[in-house]
């Protein structure tokens, strides 16, 4: 698996504000209009964009450069955040129910970033995992409106998992923005 590169030209596409990722027209997290009214459509407006965020910082690599590592001994790539936030929707859905656990998705621990590897295929079922399971998240989720509910055996309040679910894609946003600078310089919040 090759590395990062060692010093690619910082860049963005953003014309308008230098240090954005994209300009607000083109922007899909862009929202002009006013912040969503009350805690629950609050809490998925924050989700919503943190899950674009980080498909916007995968978009246009390919599936070398998703798959690309940062520096040993870590296996951290983009490709790897991906499959890893699939394994970690799947797991929360476990949180919230009281049946037997779902299993993982990608077997053992930590396959979801060694099994992040420069194939097409692996890249396209990266993708389809995460929608997937996304959906199937925010479906048992939606089932259950208020915040202050408690799921599972170990009572998790649907609030709590929310908040850690954007917890989750916030900080793994942050590393992707690593990540895309080290492979081809785009930079952009």
């Amino acid at each position: 698996m090759s590395r990062m590169s060692d010093h690619p030209a910082r860049w963005t596409q953003a014309t308008v504000y230098p240090d954005m990722w994209a300009d607000p027209d083109d922007d899909p997290r862009n929202s002009e209009g006013a912040d969503p009214d009350g805690e629950l459509p609050t809490l998925q407006d924050y989700l919503s964009d943190y899950r674009l965020t980080l498909r916007m910082k995968c978009e246009g690599l390919d599936a070398e450069q998703l798959a690309r590592r940062s520096v040993p001994p870590s296996t951290m790539s983009l490709l790897g955040l991906l499959r890893h936030l699939a394994e970690v929707e799947r797991d929360w859905r476990n949180w919230i129910t009281d049946g037997e656990p779902l299993p993982k998705l990608y077997g053992r621990r930590d396959a979801d970033f060694d099994g992040a590897v420069a194939e097409q295929a692996v890249v396209d079922a990266a993708y389809a995992d995460l929608e997937r399971e996304q959906a199937a998240t925010d479906a048992a989720l939606a089932a259950h409106p208020d915040l202050g509910e408690r799921l599972g055996k170990d009572r998790i309040s649907v609030r709590s998992l929310l908040v850690h679910r954007i917890e989750e894609y916030a900080r793994h946003c942050g590393q992707a923005d690593l990540l895309r600078e080290c492979i081809d310089g785009r930079v952009g919040q």
